[in-house]
Protein backbone atom coordinates (compact mmCIF):
# COMPACT_ATOMS: atom_id res chain seq x y z
CA UNK A 1 0.00 0.00 0.00
CA UNK A 2 1.36 3.37 -1.24
CA UNK A 3 1.80 5.76 2.20
CA UNK A 4 -0.37 8.50 2.77
CA UNK A 5 -0.43 11.54 0.46
CA UNK A 6 1.71 14.66 2.19
CA UNK A 7 -0.81 18.11 2.09
CA UNK A 8 -0.06 21.17 0.35
CA UNK A 9 -1.74 23.88 -0.96
CA UNK A 10 -3.82 24.32 -4.46
CA UNK A 11 -1.26 25.91 -5.73
CA UNK A 12 1.64 23.75 -4.76
CA UNK A 13 -0.40 20.51 -6.04
CA UNK A 14 -0.99 21.85 -10.02
CA UNK A 15 2.83 22.60 -9.83
CA UNK A 16 3.14 18.52 -11.23
CA UNK A 17 1.11 19.51 -14.39
CA UNK A 18 3.41 20.01 -17.43
CA UNK A 19 2.98 21.49 -20.36
CA UNK A 20 1.14 19.54 -23.21
CA UNK A 21 -0.17 16.74 -20.40
CA UNK A 22 -3.76 15.49 -20.75
CA UNK A 23 -5.75 16.75 -17.71
CA UNK A 24 -8.95 15.01 -16.26
CA UNK A 25 -11.37 17.02 -14.03
CA UNK A 26 -14.13 15.46 -11.77
CA UNK A 27 -17.40 17.14 -13.30
CA UNK A 28 -20.79 17.84 -12.31
CA UNK A 29 -21.32 19.78 -8.47
CA UNK A 30 -17.96 17.72 -7.77
CA UNK A 31 -15.99 20.21 -9.84
CA UNK A 32 -12.85 20.51 -8.14
CA UNK A 33 -12.76 24.11 -8.79
CA UNK A 34 -9.71 25.19 -5.93
CA UNK A 35 -7.31 23.12 -8.35
CA UNK A 36 -8.48 24.28 -11.65
CA UNK A 37 -8.45 27.65 -10.43
CA UNK A 38 -4.77 27.26 -9.44
CA UNK A 39 -4.08 25.47 -12.31
CA UNK A 40 -5.20 28.84 -14.51
CA UNK A 41 -3.00 31.23 -12.55
CA UNK A 42 -0.19 29.22 -14.51
CA UNK A 43 -1.70 29.96 -17.72
CA UNK A 44 1.18 32.36 -18.26
CA UNK A 45 4.19 29.58 -18.19
CA UNK A 46 1.71 26.56 -19.95
CA UNK A 47 1.47 25.59 -23.38
CA UNK A 48 -1.37 22.99 -24.39
CA UNK A 49 -3.03 20.81 -21.50
CA UNK A 50 -5.36 19.10 -22.84
CA UNK A 51 -8.42 19.41 -20.04
CA UNK A 52 -11.23 16.44 -20.46
CA UNK A 53 -14.15 16.26 -18.48
CA UNK A 54 -18.07 15.87 -18.55
CA UNK A 55 -20.47 18.67 -17.42
CA UNK A 56 -18.71 21.60 -14.90
CA UNK A 57 -20.09 23.64 -12.75
CA UNK A 58 -18.65 27.02 -11.36
CA UNK A 59 -15.61 29.27 -12.44
CA UNK A 60 -12.88 27.09 -14.08
CA UNK A 61 -10.71 29.64 -13.87
CA UNK A 62 -8.86 28.26 -17.28
CA UNK A 63 -10.54 30.34 -19.81
CA UNK A 64 -8.10 33.16 -19.76
CA UNK A 65 -8.77 34.90 -23.67
CA UNK A 66 -5.31 36.53 -22.77
CA UNK A 67 -3.66 32.80 -22.58
CA UNK A 68 -5.93 30.91 -25.46
CA UNK A 69 -2.64 28.72 -26.43
CA UNK A 70 -2.36 27.34 -22.26
CA UNK A 71 -5.77 25.02 -22.06
CA UNK A 72 -7.57 22.95 -24.46
CA UNK A 73 -10.96 21.96 -23.16
CA UNK A 74 -11.94 19.03 -24.74
CA UNK A 75 -15.47 18.35 -23.60
CA UNK A 76 -17.32 15.05 -23.28
CA UNK A 77 -20.03 16.95 -22.30
CA UNK A 78 -20.17 20.69 -23.12
CA UNK A 79 -21.61 22.79 -19.82
CA UNK A 80 -22.09 26.33 -19.42
CA UNK A 81 -19.03 27.15 -18.19
CA UNK A 82 -17.20 25.42 -21.39
CA UNK A 83 -19.29 26.29 -23.86
CA UNK A 84 -17.69 29.09 -25.62
CA UNK A 85 -14.29 27.46 -25.47
CA UNK A 86 -15.57 24.46 -27.16
CA UNK A 87 -17.45 27.06 -30.15
CA UNK A 88 -14.14 28.41 -30.65
CA UNK A 89 -10.07 27.03 -31.75
CA UNK A 90 -9.90 26.50 -26.99
CA UNK A 91 -11.99 23.53 -27.55
CA UNK A 92 -13.98 20.93 -28.87
CA UNK A 93 -16.11 18.28 -27.98
CA UNK A 94 -16.21 14.54 -28.22
CA UNK A 95 -19.49 12.51 -29.36
CA UNK A 96 -19.85 9.59 -27.14
CA UNK A 97 -22.73 8.31 -24.69
CA UNK A 98 -21.93 8.18 -21.21
CA UNK A 99 -22.34 4.28 -20.87
CA UNK A 100 -18.86 4.57 -23.21
CA UNK A 101 -16.87 7.16 -21.61
CA UNK A 102 -15.18 4.44 -18.99
CA UNK A 103 -14.13 2.21 -22.11
CA UNK A 104 -11.96 5.44 -23.53
CA UNK A 105 -10.36 5.82 -19.73
CA UNK A 106 -9.95 1.63 -19.45
CA UNK A 107 -9.20 1.05 -23.32
CA UNK A 108 -6.47 3.73 -23.30
CA UNK A 109 -8.22 5.50 -25.90
CA UNK A 110 -7.98 8.09 -23.65
CA UNK A 111 -4.89 8.36 -21.45
CA UNK A 112 -5.35 11.02 -18.34
CA UNK A 113 -1.07 11.62 -16.75
CA UNK A 114 -3.33 13.64 -13.94
CA UNK A 115 -6.85 13.67 -12.66
CA UNK A 116 -7.99 16.29 -10.69
CA UNK A 117 -10.61 15.23 -8.23
CA UNK A 118 -13.04 16.55 -4.97
CA UNK A 119 -13.26 13.63 -2.00
CA UNK A 120 -15.28 13.69 1.02
CA UNK A 121 -12.94 13.51 3.79
CA UNK A 122 -12.06 9.79 4.99
CA UNK A 123 -13.63 7.92 7.29
CA UNK A 124 -12.28 5.76 10.41
CA UNK A 125 -11.01 2.93 7.77
CA UNK A 126 -9.04 5.92 5.85
CA UNK A 127 -11.88 5.49 2.66
CA UNK A 128 -12.79 8.70 0.77
CA UNK A 129 -15.75 9.00 -1.57
CA UNK A 130 -15.85 11.06 -5.10
CA UNK A 131 -18.93 12.87 -3.40
CA UNK A 132 -21.42 13.37 -5.57
CA UNK A 133 -20.25 12.68 -9.24
CA UNK A 134 -18.63 9.16 -9.57
CA UNK A 135 -20.14 8.83 -13.30
CA UNK A 136 -16.60 8.82 -15.18
CA UNK A 137 -14.43 9.79 -12.35
CA UNK A 138 -13.79 6.15 -11.19
CA UNK A 139 -12.27 5.32 -14.34
CA UNK A 140 -10.48 8.41 -15.10
CA UNK A 141 -8.93 7.81 -11.93
CA UNK A 142 -8.04 4.55 -11.79
CA UNK A 143 -5.93 4.86 -15.21
CA UNK A 144 -4.37 8.14 -14.40
CA UNK A 145 -0.45 8.58 -14.10
CA UNK A 146 -1.30 10.71 -10.85
CA UNK A 147 -4.20 11.92 -8.59
CA UNK A 148 -4.70 15.58 -7.10
CA UNK A 149 -7.52 15.83 -5.08
CA UNK A 150 -8.80 18.40 -3.12
CA UNK A 151 -10.55 16.96 0.49
CA UNK A 152 -13.21 18.85 1.20
CA UNK A 153 -15.77 18.03 4.74
CA UNK A 154 -18.45 19.87 2.91
CA UNK A 155 -18.31 17.01 0.39
CA UNK A 156 -20.80 14.16 0.77
CA UNK A 157 -19.14 10.68 1.46
CA UNK A 158 -21.34 8.46 -1.01
CA UNK A 159 -21.97 5.03 -1.00
CA UNK A 160 -20.90 2.76 -4.16
CA UNK A 161 -18.16 2.68 -6.74
CA UNK A 162 -17.12 6.27 -5.46
CA UNK A 163 -15.00 4.94 -2.08
CA UNK A 164 -11.08 5.07 -2.81
CA UNK A 165 -8.45 4.75 -0.18
CA UNK A 166 -6.61 7.77 0.59
CA UNK A 167 -3.36 5.97 -0.02
CA UNK A 168 -4.61 5.92 -3.54
CA UNK A 169 -4.02 10.15 -3.42
CA UNK A 170 -0.15 11.02 -4.65
CA UNK A 171 -1.54 14.72 -4.15
CA UNK A 172 -3.90 16.04 -1.25
CA UNK A 173 -4.85 20.07 -0.50
CA UNK A 174 -7.55 20.13 2.02
CA UNK A 175 -10.45 22.66 1.52
CA UNK A 176 -13.88 23.65 2.69
CA UNK A 177 -15.56 24.36 0.11
CA UNK A 178 -19.78 24.98 -0.31
CA UNK A 179 -20.82 22.80 -3.31
CA UNK A 180 -22.57 24.75 -6.37
CA UNK A 181 -26.32 24.23 -6.00
CA UNK A 182 -28.49 24.54 -8.55
CA UNK A 183 -32.50 24.88 -8.17
CA UNK A 184 -34.46 23.42 -10.97
CA UNK A 185 -37.78 24.24 -9.12
CA UNK A 186 -37.21 27.94 -9.57
CA UNK A 187 -36.93 27.42 -13.65
CA UNK A 188 -40.38 25.31 -13.73
CA UNK A 189 -42.32 27.46 -16.49
CA UNK A 190 -46.42 26.60 -17.37
CA UNK A 191 -45.33 24.90 -20.01
CA UNK A 192 -43.57 22.72 -17.92
CA UNK A 193 -46.10 21.68 -15.42
CA UNK A 194 -48.61 20.88 -18.42
CA UNK A 195 -45.57 18.29 -19.50
CA UNK A 196 -45.46 17.04 -16.26
CA UNK A 197 -49.31 15.93 -15.81
CA UNK A 198 -48.95 14.49 -19.50
CA UNK A 199 -45.95 12.44 -18.59
CA UNK A 200 -47.06 11.36 -15.40
CA UNK A 201 -50.37 10.50 -17.18
CA UNK A 202 -48.50 7.86 -18.95
CA UNK A 203 -46.16 6.13 -15.99
CA UNK A 204 -47.65 3.47 -13.74
CA UNK A 205 -47.44 2.94 -10.34
CA UNK A 206 -44.63 0.47 -9.69
CA UNK A 207 -42.34 2.20 -12.62
CA UNK A 208 -38.79 2.31 -12.57
CA UNK A 209 -37.93 6.29 -13.07
CA UNK A 210 -34.54 7.57 -15.00
CA UNK A 211 -34.87 11.23 -15.07
CA UNK A 212 -32.67 13.73 -17.34
CA UNK A 213 -31.45 17.18 -16.13
CA UNK A 214 -34.01 20.30 -16.21
CA UNK A 215 -36.71 21.66 -15.08
CA UNK A 216 -39.35 19.61 -17.36
CA UNK A 217 -37.94 16.02 -14.71
CA UNK A 218 -38.84 18.46 -11.64
CA UNK A 219 -41.67 19.13 -13.07
CA UNK A 220 -42.66 15.62 -14.23
CA UNK A 221 -41.59 14.66 -9.93
CA UNK A 222 -44.20 17.15 -9.02
CA UNK A 223 -47.08 15.43 -10.95
CA UNK A 224 -45.42 11.92 -9.35
CA UNK A 225 -47.04 12.93 -5.95
CA UNK A 226 -50.18 10.06 -6.27
CA UNK A 227 -48.05 7.64 -7.26
CA UNK A 228 -47.11 4.38 -5.87
CA UNK A 229 -44.14 1.97 -5.29
CA UNK A 230 -41.58 3.91 -8.09
CA UNK A 231 -38.59 3.10 -8.25
CA UNK A 232 -35.01 4.84 -9.38
CA UNK A 233 -32.44 3.99 -11.25
CA UNK A 234 -31.32 7.44 -13.32
CA UNK A 235 -27.75 9.25 -14.17
CA UNK A 236 -28.68 12.06 -12.47
CA UNK A 237 -30.17 12.34 -8.64
CA UNK A 238 -32.18 15.55 -8.16
CA UNK A 239 -34.23 17.30 -5.42
CA UNK A 240 -37.21 15.85 -7.50
CA UNK A 241 -36.24 12.05 -6.81
CA UNK A 242 -35.18 13.32 -2.63
CA UNK A 243 -38.70 14.72 -2.61
CA UNK A 244 -40.10 11.55 -3.46
CA UNK A 245 -37.90 9.22 -1.86
CA UNK A 246 -38.99 11.28 1.45
CA UNK A 247 -42.95 11.02 0.92
CA UNK A 248 -42.71 7.05 0.04
CA UNK A 249 -43.37 7.35 -3.31
CA UNK A 250 -40.26 5.98 -4.17
CA UNK A 251 -39.33 2.69 -2.46
CA UNK A 252 -38.08 0.78 -5.30
CA UNK A 253 -40.07 -2.29 -4.28
CA UNK A 254 -40.71 -3.44 -7.49
CA UNK A 255 -37.40 -3.30 -9.09
CA UNK A 256 -35.45 -6.16 -10.45
CA UNK A 257 -32.33 -4.47 -10.19
CA UNK A 258 -31.33 -3.11 -6.74
CA UNK A 259 -34.39 -3.78 -4.93
CA UNK A 260 -34.72 -1.11 -2.41
CA UNK A 261 -31.64 1.32 -3.51
CA UNK A 262 -32.07 4.22 -5.68
CA UNK A 263 -29.37 3.95 -8.00
CA UNK A 264 -27.90 7.06 -9.28
CA UNK A 265 -24.46 8.31 -11.27
CA UNK A 266 -23.82 11.81 -9.86
CA UNK A 267 -26.27 14.63 -8.40
CA UNK A 268 -26.72 18.04 -9.11
CA UNK A 269 -29.36 20.31 -6.48
CA UNK A 270 -29.98 21.88 -3.05
CA UNK A 271 -27.29 21.70 0.18
CA UNK A 272 -30.39 19.51 1.57
CA UNK A 273 -29.70 17.35 -1.52
CA UNK A 274 -26.30 16.88 -0.41
CA UNK A 275 -26.94 16.33 3.34
CA UNK A 276 -29.58 13.47 2.07
CA UNK A 277 -26.76 11.39 -0.03
CA UNK A 278 -24.50 12.20 2.76
CA UNK A 279 -24.26 8.44 4.29
CA UNK A 280 -27.31 6.69 3.11
CA UNK A 281 -27.96 3.14 2.50
CA UNK A 282 -30.78 4.21 0.28
CA UNK A 283 -28.71 5.27 -2.51
CA UNK A 284 -26.15 3.67 -4.76
CA UNK A 285 -23.88 6.09 -6.72
CA UNK A 286 -22.35 3.39 -9.08
CA UNK A 287 -20.15 3.78 -12.25
CA UNK A 288 -21.59 5.37 -15.64
CA UNK A 289 -20.37 2.39 -17.40
CA UNK A 290 -23.38 0.27 -15.83
CA UNK A 291 -26.21 2.29 -14.80
CA UNK A 292 -26.33 3.60 -18.47
CA UNK A 293 -26.12 0.29 -20.02
CA UNK A 294 -29.10 -0.48 -21.57
CA UNK A 295 -29.61 -4.19 -21.03
CA UNK A 296 -29.23 -3.59 -16.79
CA UNK A 297 -31.65 -0.77 -17.10
CA UNK A 298 -33.93 -3.18 -19.25
CA UNK A 299 -34.04 -5.68 -16.55
CA UNK A 300 -36.32 -3.18 -14.21
CA UNK A 301 -40.07 -3.21 -15.46
CA UNK A 302 -41.96 -0.15 -16.58
CA UNK A 303 -38.88 1.87 -17.04
CA UNK A 304 -40.03 5.63 -18.08
CA UNK A 305 -36.95 7.58 -19.47
CA UNK A 306 -37.81 10.86 -19.22
CA UNK A 307 -35.41 13.29 -21.29
CA UNK A 308 -35.48 16.13 -23.33
CA UNK A 309 -34.71 17.75 -26.59
CA UNK A 310 -33.42 21.17 -28.59
CA UNK A 311 -35.38 20.46 -31.19
CA UNK A 312 -37.30 17.58 -33.12
CA UNK A 313 -38.41 17.40 -36.72
CA UNK A 314 -41.29 16.02 -38.09
CA UNK A 315 -40.17 12.32 -38.59
CA UNK A 316 -38.92 12.14 -34.73
CA UNK A 317 -35.42 12.42 -35.36
CA UNK A 318 -34.27 14.23 -31.70
CA UNK A 319 -31.73 16.77 -31.96
CA UNK A 320 -30.38 17.16 -27.68
CA UNK A 321 -26.90 18.52 -28.09
CA UNK A 322 -26.38 21.57 -30.48
CA UNK A 323 -27.96 24.38 -32.07
CA UNK A 324 -27.40 23.81 -35.34
CA UNK A 325 -23.31 23.99 -35.75
CA UNK A 326 -22.86 25.25 -32.54
CA UNK A 327 -22.42 22.98 -30.16
CA UNK A 328 -24.51 23.02 -26.45
CA UNK A 329 -24.38 20.36 -24.52
CA UNK A 330 -23.75 16.94 -25.56
CA UNK A 331 -24.95 13.36 -25.84
CA UNK A 332 -24.67 11.89 -22.48
CA UNK A 333 -27.16 9.52 -21.67
CA UNK A 334 -30.23 9.99 -23.46
CA UNK A 335 -29.91 7.23 -25.98
CA UNK A 336 -28.63 4.45 -23.34
CA UNK A 337 -32.07 5.36 -21.48
CA UNK A 338 -34.04 5.36 -24.51
CA UNK A 339 -32.69 2.43 -25.51
CA UNK A 340 -33.03 1.11 -22.16
CA UNK A 341 -36.79 1.96 -21.82
CA UNK A 342 -37.53 0.27 -24.89
CA UNK A 343 -35.98 -3.01 -23.52
CA UNK A 344 -37.54 -2.79 -20.49
CA UNK A 345 -41.45 -4.22 -20.03
CA UNK A 346 -43.86 -1.92 -20.21
CA UNK A 347 -41.12 0.30 -20.46
CA UNK A 348 -42.19 4.14 -21.71
CA UNK A 349 -39.12 5.67 -23.54
CA UNK A 350 -40.22 9.64 -23.51
CA UNK A 351 -38.87 12.86 -25.22
CA UNK A 352 -40.57 15.95 -23.27
CA UNK A 353 -39.87 19.38 -24.86
CA UNK A 354 -41.82 22.58 -24.97
CA UNK A 355 -43.36 23.44 -28.12
CA UNK A 356 -41.88 26.42 -28.35
CA UNK A 357 -38.39 28.50 -27.88
CA UNK A 358 -38.18 31.54 -25.63
CA UNK A 359 -37.82 33.72 -28.81
CA UNK A 360 -41.51 32.37 -29.94
CA UNK A 361 -39.47 29.48 -32.74
CA UNK A 362 -41.11 26.07 -33.09
CA UNK A 363 -39.44 23.57 -31.54
CA UNK A 364 -41.33 20.87 -33.57
CA UNK A 365 -39.07 21.60 -37.33
CA UNK A 366 -40.05 20.48 -40.87
CA UNK A 367 -36.18 19.76 -40.78
CA UNK A 368 -33.13 20.24 -38.36
CA UNK A 369 -30.87 23.32 -38.76
CA UNK A 370 -27.81 22.79 -40.40
CA UNK A 371 -25.00 20.67 -38.64
CA UNK A 372 -27.13 19.96 -36.06
CA UNK A 373 -26.71 16.78 -34.35
CA UNK A 374 -28.84 13.65 -34.06
CA UNK A 375 -29.08 12.27 -30.41
CA UNK A 376 -31.75 9.83 -30.89
CA UNK A 377 -32.82 8.26 -33.63
CA UNK A 378 -36.47 8.26 -35.22
CA UNK A 379 -36.40 4.42 -35.09
CA UNK A 380 -36.00 4.50 -31.00
CA UNK A 381 -38.23 7.70 -30.26
CA UNK A 382 -41.65 5.99 -28.95
CA UNK A 383 -43.48 8.99 -27.30
CA UNK A 384 -42.92 13.24 -27.64
CA UNK A 385 -45.15 15.50 -25.24
CA UNK A 386 -45.29 19.26 -25.47
CA UNK A 387 -47.53 20.76 -23.49
CA UNK A 388 -50.25 20.43 -25.83
CA UNK A 389 -50.26 16.32 -25.57
CA UNK A 390 -48.78 13.44 -26.46
CA UNK A 391 -47.25 12.35 -29.25
CA UNK A 392 -47.17 8.29 -30.09
CA UNK A 393 -44.73 7.15 -32.70
CA UNK A 394 -43.72 3.64 -32.31
CA UNK A 395 -45.54 1.48 -35.63
CA UNK A 396 -46.28 4.71 -37.28
CA UNK A 397 -45.00 5.77 -40.72
CA UNK A 398 -43.46 8.87 -41.33
CA UNK A 399 -46.55 10.78 -43.07
CA UNK A 400 -48.26 9.47 -39.50
CA UNK A 401 -45.33 11.09 -37.57
CA UNK A 402 -45.88 14.14 -39.44
CA UNK A 403 -49.53 14.20 -38.33
CA UNK A 404 -49.22 13.13 -34.63
CA UNK A 405 -46.02 15.81 -34.09
CA UNK A 406 -47.80 18.65 -35.47
CA UNK A 407 -50.68 18.04 -33.46
CA UNK A 408 -48.49 18.77 -30.34
CA UNK A 409 -46.60 21.63 -31.96
CA UNK A 410 -47.63 25.04 -30.37
CA UNK A 411 -50.99 26.46 -32.65
CA UNK A 412 -49.05 29.16 -34.06
CA UNK A 413 -46.84 26.74 -35.86
CA UNK A 414 -49.14 24.24 -37.43
CA UNK A 415 -50.17 25.55 -40.05
CA UNK A 416 -46.44 26.33 -41.89
CA UNK A 417 -45.80 22.62 -40.57
CA UNK A 418 -48.52 21.52 -42.65
CA UNK A 419 -47.89 22.99 -45.52
CA UNK A 420 -44.14 21.86 -45.11
CA UNK A 421 -45.52 18.27 -44.49
CA UNK A 422 -47.69 18.34 -47.90
CA UNK A 423 -44.24 19.69 -49.92
CA UNK A 424 -42.55 16.70 -48.27
CA UNK A 425 -45.52 13.75 -48.49
CA UNK A 426 -47.75 15.26 -51.04
CA UNK A 427 -51.36 14.58 -51.09
CA UNK A 428 -51.38 11.49 -49.01
CA UNK A 429 -50.42 13.81 -46.30
CA UNK A 430 -54.46 14.63 -46.09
Amino acid sequence: MKKYPQTVTPDEAVKHIKSGQKIFVQGSAATPLMLTQALGRRAAELKQVEIFSISTLGDLGLLNPGFPDSFYINSLFVSANTREAVNDNRGDYIPVFLSEIPRLFNDKIIQPDIALIHVSTPDKHGFCSLGVSVDIARSAVKNSNLVIAQMNPLMPRTLGDGLMHISEIDVLTEVKQELPVVDYASMVTAADIQIGKYCASIIEDGATLQMGIGAIPDAVMHELRGHQNLGVHTEMFSDGVMALIKNGIVNNSNKKKHRQKTITTFAIGSRELYDFVDDNPQVAFLESDYVNDAYVIGKNPKVAAINSAIEIDITGQVCADSIGMYQYSGVGGQMDFIRGANLSAGGKPIIALSSSTAKGESKIVSVLKPGAGVVTTRAHVHYVITEYGIAYLFGKNLKQRAEALIAIAHPEHRENLERDAFVRFGSKFY
